[in-house]
């Protein structure tokens, strides 16, 4: 178990990390990539309350084995559209006027209006183009993830509930820990695979590197996320060997011998069918199960599930928090990039080596301290709620770790450096460009370095030459560089972004170290909140409930969030790509204080509504735990001023007058 969960959190782990990258090489905006990150929990969606209630009474380890095959499938068929697809071409103007053999060349700004390419192509051309390009295949991206949500949904409530079944009640929280513990490791080494991928060109050993003029800070570079997926579909492959191996049955921990040569452990296998042959002289061998009971049996169970309104409480809490999880984590590597102006790559790599480690460390954690303390289920809902109020002043912090918009003439500042923030594209001219007929639409751009400005592109900075090639280029005579407060500055630029001011980042490190405390705290509540729910409802509906309580979470916490917050971020765009065929592409740049007020602001938002629910279901747990005292305490016998109970008291008085009057029959 704990190598499938490394194995699979592995898998989906490099997959988030991934996002940034897909989204870039089939030039598809936030809202998409959120729907094709989405079709996970869709594949959870067909399958997993069936595979959650027949499942439990089937071959469970088989089961999980056939899962592992299916996610590894998913990985490779994810990876497939990069062998179909041709070379990756990245916008750009510079291929144009390049030079080939490093001397001056004159650039497109003196040729009025040669790259002037806004016009829009006809309906047939650009469907001609867009079959050419390939640009559709991101429908096996989404069709891979989706398997990997069909092939993952046996694998948490079959394999928790076997687990249960045949372990001590008293070690379940601690193996439920060190599982989670596992599957967290496997994130870790996801992110990291991820930033390793990312920094590798996606064409690697088909293109000549030198002649690429971007590099991975760049908000084109797309990275070799095929590669990844790969991999990670061979390990998953080798997780699923050893379940194929396990019996359908084992004795329960801490058995005597005698008792487990005699007996079965009396699971949920055995307790769903009812045995009306019980008290037979039958030799005790197990009769076949028809698919017919088990369906029989199956709206009543639901029915009586959903009836439990602690059960239902707690999944409407779940699903509130794993909303903003989900957007937090899915967008946090973009938020870091366009924030403080990290690469995705190093943005991907500081989460796998700084939160996932904290998020282990928390789960870990939370199992010792249910463990150690012996803490029931109102004392485990004490502690989530607790961990919750921390991890929500964490997040409170992080909106006062801002850094300044990057500094992008025409769109966060004016070509005289005066901040100004525009979504609009007709602010890129200025009267230092007017003469020149730009496109508006590519991004190409270039810094200059004696004011630290960022410019769209060589031809919106005006510039008139160029020397070297690649990378090396260094654009000269630029107009609107001139056009400057500093215009005593060399009028010169180089490839890429300017690089942020020295202050974004110490504010960066705060915000490591806040989210690190964020993300310790939640991890705390992992294992309580299962136990809580596991505690919850009857024995017998053990796997049903957390088959329904996965499906309600994937469907309504996976799915919505990542669409919504995706929407929601694109609306703070501020640059478009182009695609290779015309038309909106991926953004380029953000404006990075409304994509913190939107991003941060739905996730404020989804926490402080779960806080309202936990407050009833605590409520409703204390008030469930004062009954049961109740009804206890009106069963336990009365006990007279020596403490010793009257009811026993009569009952060892009758058993004396029988030893005194051995003739005399009594009934008792």
């Amino acid at each position: 178990m704990c190598f499938v969960y490394f194995a699979k959190a592995f898998q989906g782990s490099y997959m988030k990390s991934s996002i940034t990258q897909i989204e870039r090489r089939f030039d598809i905006p936030s809202s998409l990539i959120g729907f094709i990150d989405g079709s996970f929990e869709i594949g959870n969606l067909f399958v997993i309350a069936f595979v959650s209630y027949f499942g439990a009474k089937l071959h469970r380890p088989r089961l999980i084995g056939a899962g592992c095959l299916i996610m590894a499938m998913g990985s490779f068929i994810t990876a497939a559209p990069h062998f179909f697809q041709g070379l990756y071409k990245y916008e750009t103007t510079i291929s144009h006027f390049s030079a080939s053999n490093g001397t001056e060349s004159i650039l497109p700004c003196l040729t009025n209006g040669s790259l002037a390419q806004d016009e829009i192509p006809t309906v047939e051309i650009q469907a001609e183009c867009e079959k050419a390009a390939s640009s559709s295949l991101w429908l096996y991206v989404f069709l891979g993830n989706m398997l990997r949500g069909v092939g993952e949904t046996p694998v948490m409530p079959l394999g928790l509930s076997y687990l249960d079944d045949f372990s001590r009640a008293e070690n379940t929280a601690l193996y439920m820990a060190l599982i989670q513990t596992m599957g967290i490791m496997g994130p870790m080494f996801g992110f990291m695979l991820g930033s390793f991928c990312a920094k590798l060109y996606v064409d690697i050993g088909a293109v000549d590197l030198d002649t690429i003029t971007i590099n991975h800070k760049d908000s084109r570079w797309v990275g070799a996320w095929w590669l990844g997926f790969l991999f990670t579909g061979g390990v998953m492959l080798l997780a699923g060997i050893p379940f194929w191996f396990l019996p359908k049955s084992l004795p329960k921990q801490g058995e005597t011998e005698t008792v487990k040569k005699s007996n079965v452990v009396e699971g949920e296998q055995e307790r769903f069918i009812p045995d009306n042959n019980k008290h037979s002289n039958a030799p005790d061998k197990p009769a076949p199960v028809s698919m017919a009971a088990l369906a029989k049996d199956f709206l009543p169970s639901l029915k009586k599930l959903f009836s439990n309104t602690i059960y239902m409480t707690l999944i409407i809490t779940t699903i509130i928090q794993v909303n903003g999880f989900i957007g937090l984590i899915t967008f946090q590597p973009k938020y870091m990039e366009q924030t403080y102006g990290h690469s995705a790559s190093r943005a991907i790599f500081l989460i796998g080596v700084s939160n996932l480690p904290a998020l282990a460390l928390g789960i870990v954690t939370g199992g010792f301290i249910m463990k150690k303390f012996k803490l029931n289920i109102l004392g485990a809902s004490k502690f989530c709620i607790t961990a919750s109020l921390l991890t929500f002043s964490a997040l409170l912090v992080q909106y006062f770790l801002q850094c300044d918009n990057s500094q992008v003439a025409g769109l966060t500042v004016s070509y005289q450096g005066a901040p100004e923030v525009s979504y609009q594209q007709n602010t890129l001219i200025s009267q230092c460009n007017m003469a020149c007929s730009c496109s508006l639409k590519h991004w190409d751009p270039i810094c200059a370095t004696s004011n630290g400005l960022t410019y769209a592109s060589p031809c919106l900075a005006g510039c008139q030459t160029s020397t070297g090639v690649g990378k090396e280029m260094v654009f000269h005579n630029c107009t609107c560089i001139g056009d400057s407060p500093f215009s005593y500055a060399n009028m010169s630029a180089v490839l890429g972004q300017c690089p942020r001011k020295s202050d974004c980042d110490y504010m960066f490190k705060f915000y490591m170290a806040v989210t690190i405390i964020g993300s310790f705290f939640p991890a705390c509540a992992a294992t309580p909140g299962y136990i809580i729910l596991l505690r919850s409802i009857n024995p017998e509906l053990k796997s049903l409930a957390l088959g329904v309580h996965i499906l309600l979470i994937r469907t309504l916490g996976g799915i919505p969030p990542a669409i919504y917050f995706g929407a929601l971020i694109d609306r703070t765009c501020l640059k478009w790509g182009t695609k290779q065929c015309g038309g909106r592409g991926a953004c380029r740049i953000y404006d990075s204080i409304a994509f913190r007020n939107s991003y941060l602001g739905v996730i404020y938002g989804l926490f402080a509504a779960s806080f309202v629910l936990c407050g009833v279901l605590y409520n409703r747990l204390s008030h469930r735990e004062k009954k049961r005292a109740l009804k206890s305490q009106l069963k336990a016998p009365e006990q007279d001023g020596n403490g010793v109970s009257t009811g026993n008291r009569n009952v060892s008085s009758a058993i004396i007058k029988c030893d005194e009057n051995p003739d005399q029959e009594t009934t008792i």
